[in-house]
């Protein structure tokens, strides 16, 4: 099916300038949050992860980190629920923690107003 010019042009030129204006707006607060993610949980200060994108293209998706690389004696990354720190659940609850995406969406990677994503399972 065809994709009309609203669809071709309007939605990603909207999509560049909201999110670059966001980015903009928003920076002090990135820039705050960046801060504190590196004072309580070290650096890296981001977390990425491969997601299927458009076309099912694989792109790096940016969200601060939340957790610490803790690991057992084996040197495998204890559970979920351990490594999640009050200061990441506080980033979750408050959805500052998705902050980064919005260079995603500038990049063309994701979409503004468009639900999450289905992570790579590696096995």
């Amino acid at each position: 099916m065809k994709k009309g010019s609203y669809e071709k042009f309007f939605k990603r030129l909207l999509d560049i300038i909201l999110s670059f204006l966001a980015i903009i707006l928003l920076s002090p607060i990135i820039l705050m949050v960046s801060i504190l993610v590196y004072f309580k949980l070290d650096s890296p200060v981001f977390f990425t992860q491969e997601r299927p994108g458009k076309n099912e293209k694989i792109f790096k998706m940016y969200k601060f980190r939340t957790m610490t690389d803790e690991k057992d004696e084996n040197g495998e990354l204890l559970s979920d629920s351990i490594r999640l720190t009050a200061f990441g659940k506080w980033l979750r609850s408050t959805s500052l923690d998705e902050l980064p995406e919005l260079f995603n969406i500038l990049k063309g990677d994701m979409r503004q107003g468009y639900g999450k994503e289905i992570s790579l399972q590696t096995q």
